[in-house]
Formats: C-alpha cells, structure tokens, sequence
C-alpha cells in the first residue's frame, strides 16, 4: 500500500469531495462572473460564494450520489 492514501471504503467520500469542490467552484465561477463581471472585487465574492455553495453541495451530494446511483441503475440495462 501506498503511504498517505486512504482505504478504498472510503472512495464514495472522496469522490463527493472532489466533484462538490470541482462543481461549486465552477457554478460559483460563472454565477459571479455574470453578476458582477470581471472587476477587482470578483476574486472575493466569487470565494465567499463559492465557500457558501460548497457548504451546501457538499451534504447534499452525499445525500443524492446513492439515490442518483439507484435511478441510474432501473433506468439502464445491466
């Protein structure tokens, strides 16, 4: 084994954190971006926003992976 990295139990987690950072930062981006162009304070309200969005993507992805999993699953063929 690799030193520092996890076991795989733990990858369901992992891959919620990298999509949700990945995600919110990228929906954050362009939301900002549209609202209040590109002038010198976007880098701090493109953050706050960004860290707000991820505090909320972050649970719910948890919630919804498994049950996205689940309608995935009945709605195609093995």
């Amino acid at each position: 084994m690799i030193r520092g990295r996890l076991p795989a139990r733990h990858a369901p987690v992992v891959m919620a954190v990298i999509l949700s950072v990945v995600m919110t930062m990228v929906v954050s981006a362009v939301s900002t971006l549209r609202g209040v162009g590109l002038g010198e304070s976007f880098l701090s309200v493109w953050l706050s926003a960004w860290g707000l969005s991820w505090i909320v993507a972050f649970p719910t992805l948890l919630v919804a992976l498994p049950l996205a999993r689940r309608l995935s699953t009945t709605l195609c063929r093995a």
